[in-house]
C-alpha cells in the first residue's frame, strides 16, 4: 500500500475548495504528491510536466468539459483517470467509461468512498500480477508486447489503455479458451463490476482496432454469443 500511496496523484476541479478538501483527507490517508489544476489547460500542462499516475477529473471545467480532457490526455498518457460529478446521468457514466475511464464518482460523495475507490484503481492498476517475464505474442502481422502495453504494426505503435491491458491480460492468461464477460469485467473493475457491460463491449471493440487488420470481421479476439470472448493465439509464437 505505501508504494501505491507514493503514487503521483493530479486532481482537477474548478472549485477551490473541493480540492483542498480532497488534499487535505488525502493527505490524512498518506498520499503526499499530489498536484492541482483548475481547468483543462493547466490540467494538460501538469500530465506533460508532472507526468502524474491517476488522476480526479471533474467533468464540468471552465475552459471545456473533462471528457474532452480525458480524451487529450489519452493522447499523451495512459494513466488511470477517474471521473468525479455532478453529473449522475446514466448516459454521462457511460461516456465517460466508454472514453477509458477506470471509475465514475457522482458528487456529493462521501471522501472515504472516494479514498476507497481511488486506491481500488491504483492496485488494480500498478499491482498488475505477472508470471515470470511479461508476454510478447504475435497475432497476425501485430506484435503484442504486454510488457511495454504497445501493439506494433509495421512502422506504427498503438499504446494500450490501463483497461485494454488488463482485458488482454486476462484474455491471453486464457488464450485460445472463452472468457466469460463477468471474468473480464470483474478482472477490470473488481468485484463491484455489475453494469459494466456495455462498457466492456466498447472497450473490445478498442482494442480490436489495435491487433485486427477488419475489427469489424475479427481474426483473433472472437465474440462468443451468450457467454464471453476468445483470443486465439497460435502456440510456438508466444
Amino acid at each position: 500500500m505505501d508504494d501505491i500511496k507514493n503514487k503521483k496523484l493530479l486532481i482537477v476541479d474548478d472549485e477551490k475548495e473541493i480540492r483542498n478538501i480532497l488534499d487535505e483527507f488525502l493527505r490524512k490517508e498518506g498520499f503526499n504528491r499530489i498536484f492541482h489544476a483548475a481547468t483543462c489547460e493547466e490540467a494538460l500542462q501538469v500530465c506533460q510536466t508532472v507526468k502524474p499516475d491517476i488522476a480526479i477529473l471533474d467533468v464540468m471545467l471552465p475552459d471545456g468539459d473533462g471528457f474532452s480532457l480525458l480524451t487529450s490526455i489519452r493522447q499523451i498518457s495512459n494513466f488511470p483517470v477517474l471521473f468525479l460529478s455532478a453529473r449522475g446521468e446514466d448516459e454521462d457514466r457511460l461516456l465517460g467509461l466508454g472514453l477509458g475511464a477506470d471509475d465514475y464518482i457522482v458528487k456529493p460523495f462521501l471522501p472515504r468512498e472516494l479514498f476507497l475507490r481511488l486506491t481500488a484503481v491504483l492496485r488494480r492498476v500498478y499491482s498488475q500480477p505477472m508470471r515470470d517475464e511479461p508476454p510478447i505474442f504475435n497475432l497476425g502481422n501485430r506484435i503484442i508486447d504486454l510488457g511495454s502495453g504497445t501493439v506494433q504494426y509495421k512502422e506504427n505503435e498503438f499504446s494500450l489503455t490501463a483497461k485494454e491491458f488488463a482485458l488482454l491480460f486476462k484474455l491471453y492468461e486464457n488464450r485460445n479458451r472463452i472468457v466469460t464477460s463477468d471474468a473480464l469485467c470483474q478482472a477490470v473493475w473488481g468485484d463491484d463490476y455489475y453494469g459494466f457491460e456495455n462498457t466492456l463491449m466498447v472497450h473490445i471493440r478498442r482494442i480490436r482496432e489495435k491487433i485486427e487488420a477488419d475489427p469489424s470481421n475479427p481474426e483473433f479476439l472472437l465474440t462468443i454469443r451468450g457467454l464471453g470472448y476468445k483470443l486465439m493465439v497460435k502456440e510456438g509464437l508466444t
